[in-house]
């Protein structure tokens, strides 16, 4: 099922590890990888202007099948010329398939073979969503890339559900490809399997023989442990093929993206940089730091002078500290914004690394396995 638009150029590779860099051409534009990508559930990045977005380095940004159907619908969206469109991004764009808010949102919730019959946490509405409507909404959405629905198993979950949950995954994924209808539109299998190694790898092999434009990891960052993370990372990336982008959903912390680099993995995903913002707390140089704390008061230095954000240039801690603590809604978009220019610098800095051969020397202490760093 390759589609002749989208293709993986591999650029470099690390002597050392797995660690690759490379180019992920898209419809709307190139992703250099390895990077981290913004999360804009709602087609927004919260409190964030795509103007500001795109100062941050951003190249590929989310959004969500769930929610987007639920407000304000993919008809609207469509009708308006589709998400690009709609939310002013003009850069390459993914869609989750909304499969794990089903399954983690949703309170009421029935799951077969057809698909799952959930309660919209909205409006109270009974929806009914098979494989096919997923894939129905995000053709027309209109992403770049969009993602398989599947079903992700929360942790801990017996080996019996978990195995039942991949095994459906599998199917539901054949099914998406069958009712995919646009060939703008790369679809990424999800290789799900929980913690269970056995199940990682029989999933990844089945997955590869379908020979989509590209794959992801799922079902990790669940509440299970940073060794585990690492441990199902390291199992099942040997086993994509090298010739696609390779996703892992839901991840964003230094080390964690750090060791899936050096797995071999590309693309990274997660809400940390808007969400701790929105707490007051920024991202500095790997260490999380709270604004909100008194030491910060009167400290008129830059938040980290050697970080190129707006943020950065522009205003002092002692500042931020004044806007969390007088509960002004621009702190939280100058945290954003400081954030994702943090996490983006974080991969970019990797993919230069990795052009130079440096990676492991430079980032050893970031991929040490997580046991060794308590």
């Amino acid at each position: 099922m390759a589609i002749d638009q989208f293709s993986f150029e591999h650029q470099a590779s690390c002597s050392h590890t797995h660690a690759r860099a490379g180019t992920f051409h898209t419809h709307h534009g190139r992703v250099h990888t390895p990077r981290f990508m913004p999360v804009g559930t709602l087609a927004n990045v919260k409190t964030v202007t795509p103007a500001q977005l795109q100062d941050t380095d951003a190249q590929m940004v989310l959004a969500n099948t769930y929610h987007l159907h639920l407000q304000p619908g993919e008809d609207l969206i469509a009708e308006a010329g589709g998400l690009h469109k709609f939310m002013g991004w003009s850069g390459p764009i993914l869609t989750d398939s909304g499969g794990f808010q089903v399954f983690s949102l949703s309170k009421i919730r029935t799951i077969a073979e057809a698909g799952v019959t959930f309660r919209s946490p909205r409006d109270g509405r009974i929806i009914h969503m098979p494989p096919e409507e997923s894939i129905r909404i995000q053709n027309q959405l209109g992403a770049d890339v969009i993602m398989a629905f599947d079903e992700c198993p929360p942790y801990p979950a017996e080996r019996d559900a978990v195995e039942a949950a991949t095994h459906r995954t599998y199917r539901w994924l054949k099914r998406c490809i069958d009712a995919h209808q646009r060939h703008d539109q790369a679809l990424f299998g999800i290789v799900q399997g929980g913690v269970y190694l056995d199940l990682r790898r029989t999933a990844a092999a089945q997955l590869v023989e379908l020979d989509l434009p590209g794959y992801a990891i799922g079902g990790v960052s669940v509440g299970e442990p940073p060794e585990l993370i690492e441990k199902i990372v390291q199992a099942t990336t040997p086993l994509l093929p090298p010739d696609k982008p390779r996703y892992l959903m839901g991840v964003g912390t230094y080390r964690e993206m750090a060791q899936a680099i050096a797995a071999g993995m590309d693309l990274f995903d997660c809400v940390i940089p808007t969400r701790l913002a929105r707490h007051g707390a920024a991202l500095v140089q790997g260490e999380r730091w709270n604004l909100k704390n008194q030491r910060f008061r009167r400290d008129l230095t830059a938040l980290d002078e050697s970080c190129p954000c707006y943020t950065c240039k522009n205003f002092t801690r002692a500042y931020l500290c004044h806007l969390i603590h007088s509960h002004e809604l621009l702190a939280y978009t100058l945290l954003s914004i400081h954030n994702i220019t943090e996490l983006i610098r974080f991969t970019q800095s990797i993919r230069e690394a990795i052009l130079q051969n440096q990676f492991a020397a430079k980032f050893r202490k970031w991929i040490e396995p997580s046991s060794a760093n308590g």
